[in-house]
C-alpha cells in the first residue's frame, strides 16, 4: 500500500491508494471501510463503470451479493467486471468530486453520461492586460474565464451580438501590452472610430479603466444586468453633471440597448436571487437534462444535454449522474439550484457547490408556490426535447439516400446504405513534410466541419503503406475512445497495398467488419479487403462518380496541407540563412515584425531596435535583404499566405 497526493482540476488534494489486482473474494475482503471511488474494469482492461460509496467495502460487496443478481440492471455489466480498482478520499464530498472528474475523463460504458458535450462551444474572455471575448470550442486552462457550455448556438450568437452593440471591448487578435502600446506597434481600426472599441491599442484607455468595461460584460453575460444598469446610470448622471455630454449619451445609449435586452427575457420571480432551475426526462435509454439560469427575476438562459442511461437508473439517479457532471463543467454556482427529486446525498452535493460558489449554495425540491411551477416548466420542457430527440432519430432512419449513395450500396454490396463516408489520402514530396487528410461526406455532400488534417507522427522516409496505417490508426482509436460512431465506409486513397494497410490498422482495434474500400487512381479500379482483383464498377455509375469526387477532394485537402507545412518551412529557414540568427531571436523578429515581408522593409534602426537582437545581428539581417544576390531565392509573403 502506498499514498500520494494528486490535485485534480477542481482544486481539491485528495490521499489515493490504488490498488491493481485480479478479482477474487480475499480481494473484496481487504477493501477499505472508508469512502471513496471504484472503478469497474472488464477483461481488457478498460473501465466501464465508476461510482462512489461512503463505505468501499460494503458498497463493491453488494454487487457481488447472491440476493441482487436477479436484478437486471446489474447482470449486464456484473458479468463483464473482471478487475477493479478503488480510491479512498478523505470526505464523501471529494468522492463525489473525484468520481465526476473520472467519468469526464473515462465516458464509462454503464454510467450515465453527456453525449457530444465537446462539441459545445463557450464564451471566453481571455486572461490578457486588455482582455478579448470570443466563442470557442476549446477550453485552455491559462487564467481565462469561460461561461457556458451553450447547447444553443444561435443564443449564445445573440448575447454575443449584445455585448459587442452596448459595451466598447476590442474584437482584434493582435497581442496588447505596455510595451508594444509604447512602442505604436498596432494602429486604430475602424472599430474605434464608430465607438466600439476605446483604443487600447494606443494607449487611449487605461488598464484600470478597460477592466471597468469588462467587469460590467462579464456581468452582463451573467444575466446581472440590473447591476450593470445601476452602474452605468451613475456614471451617466456624474458626465452630465461635469458636462462631458458626448460621454452621458454613450452612456444612455448603452443603457437603453440593456433595457431592450432585458424586455425579451422572461420575468418568472420577484427576488434578486441567482438560481438554476434543473430538470430531468427519461424514455428507454435516453435522458435529457436541462437548466433555466435566472438572474435578477428573469430567465436569461436555457442549457439541454442529451444522455445515456445504460443501466436503465431511475430517474432521480439520472438527475444526480447530470448535476456531478455539469457543474464540474461550468465556474458560475448560483445561490440556489433548484431540482425536481431530493438526492440521497443531497448535503455532500450543496457542500461542493459551497466550496466552489466559496459561499454557501442551497439545493431546493420546491413542492408548491411558483417556484414548484418553475421546475414544474424545466421539466416539461426537457420531456419535450426529449421527444424531439427521438422523432429526428425516426425522421433520419426513414429519408431516403441520396442517389449517389443508393448506387454505391448495390455496386458495393453494403448491407446499409454508405451515408456517412470518410477518405483518407497521403501527401509528402521525397518523404519531406509529409501529412494526410481526412475529408466527411455525408449524403454525397461534402461535410467540412469533420474534415481533418494530420501530420505524420512515427513514420521516417518514404512510406506511404505505414503512414496510411498511422492515420487510420489515430483516427478510429480516438472515435473508440470518445464511444463515436464509426462511418457507413472508409474510402483509401491508393491500391491494394494502402487498403491493407488501413485493413490491418482497423482489425488491430477489432473493427473487422467495418467496411472499407480503397480506389486507385491510374484506372480509377475499386479495390475491397481479401479480393486481389478491382470490382467492376461501370463508367457510367453515380456510386463511382462519389468515389471519385471524394477521393479528389481529399488528394486536394492533402496538397493544400502539404505546401502550407512546406511553405511556411521555407519561409522560416529563410532567416536560418543568416549568421547569427537562431531559434531565439528569429521568434523576436517574428513577433516584433509580425512577417518576413515586415522584416525584409525595416530599416536597420528599426531591427536595432528589437530588444534581444544585438547590433551585429541586425546588421547581418539588413545586409542578407538589401543583397541581390540573395533576392532570388527569398519566399514572397503572398507565396506563403
Amino acid at each position: 500500500m502506498f499514498a500520494v497526493s494528486l490535485r485534480y482540476d477542481v482544486n481539491v488534494t485528495i490521499g489515493l491508494y490504488l490498488f491493481r489486482f485480479s478479482m477474487d473474494h480475499t480481494k473484496l475482503k481487504n477493501l477499505p471501510t472508508a469512502s471513496g471511488v471504484y472503478l469497474f474494469k472488464n477483461k481488457p482492461g478498460k473501465v466501464i463503470y465508476i461510482g462512489k460509496a461512503k463505505n468501499l467495502r460494503n458498497r463493491v460487496k453488494s454487487y457481488f451479493h447472491a440476493g441482487r443478481q436477479n436484478e437486471p440492471k446489474l447482470q449486464a455489466l456484473v458479468a463483464k467486471i473482471a478487475d477493479f480498482e478503488w480510491i479512498v478520499t478523505d470526505s464523501e464530498v471529494e468522492a463525489l468530486i473525484l468520481e465526476a472528474n473520472l467519468v469526464k475523463e473515462y465516458k464509462p460504458r454503464y454510467n450515465v453520461n453527456l453525449k457530444d458535450d465537446k462539441s459545445f462551444p463557450y464564451i471566453r474572455v481571455t486572461n490578457e492586460e486588455f482582455p478579448r471575448i470570443f466563442p470557442t470550442r476549446k477550453v485552455v486552462q491559462d487564467g481565462s474565464r469561460y461561461f457556458g457550455p451553450y447547447t444553443d448556438v444561435h443564443a449564445m450568437r445573440s448575447l454575443l451580438k449584445a455585448v459587442r452593440k452596448i459595451f466598447p471591448v476590442r474584437s482584434c487578435n493582435f497581442k496588447l501590452n505596455r510595451e508594444i502600446i509604447t512602442q505604436k506597434k498596432v494602429k486604430l481600426c475602424l472599430d474605434y472610430h464608430i465607438h466600439r472599441c476605446p483604443g487600447a491599442c494606443e494607449g487611449l484607455i487605461s488598464e484600470d479603466e478597460y477592466g471597468k468595461i469588462i467587469k460590467q460584460t462579464v456581468a452582463f453575460i451573467e444575466g446581472k444586468d440590473k447591476a450593470v444598469l445601476a452602474q452605468l446610470s451613475a456614471e451617466m448622471q456624474s458626465a452630465a453633471g461635469n458636462e462631458r455630454f458626448e460621454k452621458a449619451a454613450r452612456l444612455r445609449d448603452q443603457i437603453h440597448a440593456i433595457e431592450i435586452f432585458r424586455a425579451k427575457q422572461k420575468i418568472v420571480s420577484v427576488d434578486d436571487v441567482d438560481r438554476d432551475v434543473v430538470g430531468i426526462a427519461c424514455e428507454e435509454e435516453n435522458a435529457c437534462g436541462l437548466v433555466f439560469k435566472v438572474r435578477d427575476g428573469k430567465i436569461v438562459g436555457r442549457y439541454h444535454f442529451y444522455l445515456t442511461r445504460n443501466l436503465q437508473q431511475n430517474e432521480q439517479q439520472v438527475l444526480e449522474s447530470f448535476l456531478q457532471q455539469y457543474y464540474v463543467k461550468v465556474d458560475f454556482i448560483p445561490a440556489e439550484v433548484f431540482i425536481q427529486y431530493r438526492l440521497e446525498q443531497q448535503s455532500n452535493f450543496e457542500n461542493w457547490l459551497s466550496q466552489k460558489r466559496n459561499s454557501r449554495a442551497r439545493i431546493v425540491t420546491p413542492q408548491k408556490g411558483e417556484k414548484a411551477k418553475l421546475v414544474k416548466m424545466a421539466v416539461h420542457n426537457a420531456g419535450l426535447l426529449l421527444q424531439e430527440l427521438k422523432l429526428q432519430k425516426m425522421k433520419q432512419k426513414e429519408e431516403k439516400p441520396a442517389g449517389p449513395v443508393a448506387a454505391l450500396q448495390q455496386a458495393l454490396h453494403l448491407t446499409r446504405p454508405p451515408r456517412r463516408i470518410e477518405a483518407f489520402d497521403i501527401s509528402n514530396i521525397s518523404g519531406s513534410d509529409p501529412v494526410a487528410s481526412m475529408v466527411s461526406f455525408w449524403d454525397a455532400r461534402p461535410s467540412k466541419n469533420n474534415y481533418r488534417r494530420f501530420k505524420i507522427k512515427t513514420v521516417q522516409g518514404i512510406d506511404d503503406f505505414a503512414m496510411m496505417k498511422e492515420v487510420v490508426t489515430r483516427r478510429y482509436r480516438r472515435l473508440l475512445d470518445e464511444k463515436a460512431d464509426l462511418p457507413d465506409l472508409i474510402l483509401i486513397d491508393g491500391g491494394k497495398g494502402q487498403l491493407s494497410s488501413a485493413v490491418a490498422a482497423l482489425r488491430e482495434m477489432g473493427l473487422q467488419d467495418q467496411p472499407v474500400i480503397a480506389l486507385a487512381k491510374r484506372l480509377d479500379e475499386v479495390y475491397i479487403p481479401d479480393f486481389p482483383d478491382p470490382q467492376n464498377i461501370p463508367r457510367y455509375s453515380s456510386g463511382l462518380k462519389l468515389l471519385q469526387q471524394i477521393r479528389d477532394e481529399s488528394h486536394r485537402f492533402a496538397v493544400a496541407y502539404h505546401r502550407t507545412l512546406r511553405r511556411k518551412r521555407q519561409v522560416l529557414s529563410e532567416l536560418d540563412k543568416i549568421p547569427g540568427i537562431g531559434e531565439s531571436r528569429r521568434k523576436l523578429l517574428l513577433q516584433s515584425f509580425g512577417s518576413i515581408r515586415e522584416i525584409r522593409k525595416a530599416t536597420l534602426a528599426e531591427l536595432k531596435s528589437v530588444k534581444g537582437i544585438p547590433a551585429p545581428a541586425a546588421e547581418s539581417i539588413y545586409r542578407f535583404f538589401s543583397s541581390e544576390r540573395n533576392k532570388s531565392d527569398t519566399v514572397t509573403e503572398e507565396e506563403f499566405a
